[in-house]
């Protein structure tokens, strides 16, 4: 092989680790259990099971999603009108909420700097919305 293709070869290889590096779940930290923004959401939402903390934040973000619908819930049975999320029956596992919430931000990454709740339940609006009355 040549110079050339070494080169080609070389840069190749650190392209690709550059994007193994973006694309895997960074680790969450002890900061991130504030909640400052949605990133320290989707770091608690998308920690590895090999992580030390899994299961605090694996149950945190579970528990902040449910925590947040259930408020929702309580408000629109109040307002009907106001309703504006309206999950199918049966509706869908925690586990791919969680996991398509990740994924709508990486899609929307705006959001990220936003007040968590209000990113999940954009997220939650455009994913189910109730139908036009």
């Amino acid at each position: 092989m040549d110079v050339s293709g070494k080169r080609r070869l070389c840069a190749g290889l650190a392209a690709m680790a550059l994007l193994a590096g973006l694309t895997q779940a960074r680790a969450a930290t002890e900061s991130n259990f504030i909640v400052k923004n949605t990133a320290d959401l989707v770091a608690l939402c998308s920690v590895e099971p090999s992580q030390a903390n899994y299961l605090a934040a694996i149950h945190f973000c579970e528990g902040f999603g449910v925590g947040a619908y259930q408020y929702y819930l309580a408000q629109a049975g109040q307002d009907p009108g106001s309703r504006y999320v309206c999950l199918p029956d049966p509706p869908p596992t925690r586990d791919s909420v969680k996991t398509a919430f990740v994924a709508w931000t990486k899609a929307n990454p705006s959001s990220l700097d936003d007040a968590p709740v209000n990113s999940l339940f954009k997220y939650l609006g455009q994913t189910y919305p109730c139908p036009a009355k």
